[in-house]
This record gives structure tokens, C-alpha cells and sequence, in this order.
């Protein structure tokens, strides 16, 4: 009978070890995990709509340039700016925005060459660092300047993105202008023909900007 009593006593203390070694392993293990889950990256919280809008209008403010306003920098003579025509070199010849340069995103009228990243890349590289570079193409919806503001951003060339493109600038001058400046200003004269980029005249024109952080 003592025999059989120690047997099971025996019993009993190894089912306790095993319980405690079971428990002890586990809380390791489970700790273990707990580290690891609070080293993991843990997803961001998705943006509020407050948030969404505030990023929209800084990044629109940071990268489109009024086309009135500069139109204005122009009429005062202000050269803070260089402005880029990425249309091809025929186009530009034949007809371009004034003082703007042109570096060439299309070999012809047809034919884009966004695949020379090297020579587009070189020739925004060579420009001033002290002024805005301004790109422009053929129309507002066009995508070539989006792309090439994209292709010299991975770059790390920083360029801001005119409102309107060329069609706008040149043939529905009065859709961004203002009513009362229809009379007083013309499209043809802020255009300039051939390869050279020509020189905006200086002209005492009262402008609805106003002046600071909130003008044109």
C-alpha cells in the first residue's frame, strides 16, 4: 500500500512539473511573440478627410504656377523664373510662350521622347538654382509635363508645373485672363517666334492680383 501511494505521489509531482513547464514555456513564447508584434512596423491610421484636403492644396500651391500671375512678372520685368517649353523644337520655333527656353520632350510634333532622361535630365541640370523653373506644354490636361516633372524629381531636379499649357496660352487668352483686361492685353503680344526666347516687354498694366502670399 505505501508502495502504490508513492507511485501515485510520484505521478502527481511529474504531471505538476510537466503543467509548470508547459506554462513556463508558454508565457516565454508568448512574451517572445509580444516583442516581436511591437518591433513590426505597425500600419499608419488612413488620413482624415481634414487631412487629405490640407496635403491637395499644399502640394497644388507647391507646384502650379498662376498663369496670370505670370503674366504680371512678366509685364514688371521680373526674372525669378526661367520658363520651360517642352514641346518639340519645331513647335517652338514656330511659335512660344516669350522668354521661355526649350527643352524638347517630343522629337517632332508626333514623337515623344521621354526615354532620353539622361539629356533632359542634364539640361534642366545646367539651369540657374536660383530661379523657379517653370515647365509648360501643349495643353492643361496634358500629361508631358507631369511626366517630366516626375522623371526629374526621382532625379532630384525640382521643377513647378505651369496652370495652362501652350493652346491655352495662345488661343483662349480671354478663359484665364480677367473681363476688364481683354482690351487692354493681346496673346500676341507675350508670344515670341523662332529659337530664340525672346524678351517680354515691361508694361505699366494694373493688375486684380494684389501683392504677398495670396496674390496671383
Amino acid at each position: 500500500m505505501q508502495l502504490q501511494d508513492q507511485k501515485i505521489s510520484n505521478g502527481v509531482n511529474q504531471t505538476l512539473k510537466t503543467i509548470f513547464i508547459a506554462a513556463l514555456v508558454g508565457g516565454i513564447a508568448g512574451s517572445a511573440l509580444t516583442l516581436i508584434s511591437l518591433r513590426q512596423p505597425q500600419p499608419a491610421a488612413a488620413p482624415t478627410t481634414e487631412q487629405l484636403i490640407q496635403e491637395f492644396y499644399l502640394v497644388e500651391n507647391a507646384v502650379l504656377v498662376s498663369p496670370h500671375g505670370l503674366r504680371g512678372k512678366m509685364d514688371k520685368g521680373d526674372r525669378s523664373y526661367i520658363l520651360v517649353d517642352l514641346r518639340s523644337p519645331q513647335e517652338y520655333e514656330k511659335e512660344h510662350i516669350i522668354g521661355a527656353i526649350n527643352i524638347y520632350a517630343y522629337s517632332d510634333p508626333n514623337t515623344p521622347v521621354y526615354e532620353e532622361k539622361d539629356r533632359i535630365a542634364e539640361a534642366f541640370r545646367a539651369l540657374p538654382k536660383d530661379k523657379d523653373i517653370i515647365v509648360y506644354c501643349y495643353s492643361t490636361p496634358c500629361m508631358t509635363g507631369r511626366k517630366i516633372g516626375k522623371m526629374l524629381a526621382e532625379n532630384g531636379i525640382y521643377v513647378k508645373h505651369l496652370g495652362i499649357g501652350w493652346n491655352e496660352w495662345r488661343h483662349f487668352w480671354t478663359s484665364w485672363n480677367h473681363e476688364h483686361e481683354w482690351r487692354t492685353t493681346r496673346a500676341e503680344d507675350y508670344i515670341a517666334k523662332g529659337k530664340e526666347p525672346g524678351t517680354p516687354k515691361i508694361r505699366e498694366l494694373p493688375s486684380p492680383c494684389g501683392a504677398g502670399e495670396l496674390g496671383c
